[in-house]
């Protein structure tokens, strides 16, 4: 709590990585319920501009490296819960 805190996530694609390559990372709440989109990147970085990660979600990753990590700032006890990181490299999936 307080601190930013890194969420990793790492990929590798057996085609070329291109303009095309998309990273959707979604949050569910520990609570269940619905799940949200909380950042989207497409050659530039998409944060969330609605919910309660607006303004607080960068983007850390090198989509070269295989790396679509990002930051969260100033974490709170209610942020916890299950945070997808979905990676398409078409043709690659």
């Amino acid at each position: 709590v307080g601190e930013q805190v890194l969420l990793k996530c790492s990929f590798k694609s057996s085609s070329p990585i291109t303009e095309s390559l998309l990273v959707d990372w979604t949050y569910r709440p520990l609570s269940g319920g619905q799940m949200e989109t909380v950042f989207h990147y497409r050659s530039i970085p998409h944060p969330t501009t609605v919910g309660k990660f607006q303004d607080r979600i960068s983007w850390a990753g090198n989509v070269a490296n295989g790396d679509a990590s990002i930051i969260i700032q100033s974490p709170e006890l209610s942020d916890n819960g299950t945070f997808i990181c979905s990676v398409k490299n078409p043709p690659d999936v």
